[in-house]
């Protein structure tokens, strides 16, 4: 919303009229209210009285029914493609971790930027600048077609699964939260810069920032491959954090 107020392109003035409505009614900002994505992690001391994925649908089923959101679920992905008319079910990752906390974080993902994710197979030998290039490179095809400015999430290691779980996972993080390592940190903050120098701007108009943030998540990887996956959400970045703890 900074950034927002601060734009002064095309449609500047609609962009800001919406923010304002859907504060006052409670009305979404956008059209598509997305798929629910949910990152879970729970302690080994956590006791659970159904599996968390069954809290999970009945609670998105029962918000979604109660309110004016759109269904955009389809039991089949292709060859019925028939609306489940409640929103779910939902995508869940859950990882164990130790303790008594229960930790969840979610992204309300729309179907224009989820259709900008990308997963790399580079060559292991591949640096950092191959890395900068292939992500901007990406970027500078399809960005205008994710509802910029967006917030980009990459994920560098793992397997080619683990990778893309990585680039979402990173989504979660908040606009200023820089990655804990330094060098990872500064790569952040290049990326971030090179994708702006694009200049797709706002909308894909030209004018303004192209992307708010961008976050990495790693993870170890086999010594012959490289995955470097791409995750982007829209300039409404929808997400959230609760926590459970004794």
């Amino acid at each position: 919303v900074e950034q927002l107020d601060l734009y002064q392109g095309p449609f500047s003035e609609v962009l800001k009229k919406n923010v304002t409505i859907s504060r006052r009614t409670g009305l979404p900002i956008c059209q598509d209210t997305g798929f629910l994505e949910f990152f879970v992690f729970q302690g080994n001391e956590v006791t659970l009285e159904e599996p968390i994925i069954e809290t999970l649908n009945s609670t998105i089923r029962e918000i979604y029914k109660a309110r004016p959101f759109r269904y955009s679920i389809v039991s089949d992905p292709l060859l019925r493609r028939e609306n489940t008319y409640d929103n779910t079910p939902v995508v869940c990752h859950i990882f164990p971790v130790k303790g008594a906390k229960l930790e969840i974080r979610f992204l309300v993902k729309g179907g224009g930027s989820e259709n900008l994710s990308r997963l790399f197979m580079m060559n292991p030998s591949s640096g950092v600048d191959d890395v900068v290039q292939i992500i901007v490179d990406s970027l500078k095809e399809s960005a205008a077609r994710g509802c910029p400015p967006l917030k980009v999430g990459i994920g560098i290691g793992g397997s080619s699964d683990k990778v893309m779980v990585l680039a979402k996972l990173a989504l979660t993080r908040s606009f200023n939260e820089r990655h804990p390592d330094s060098e990872y940190a500064a790569l952040e903050d290049r990326i971030l810069a090179e994708i702006n120098d694009l200049k797709i701007g706002y909308q894909g108009l030209g004018k303004g920032i192209t992307a708010y943030s961008v976050h990495i998540e790693t993870y170890p990887s086999h010594i012959a491959i490289m995955p470097v996956g791409l995750a982007v959400d829209c300039y409404i970045a929808r997400k959230g954090r609760v926590v459970l703890e004794d």
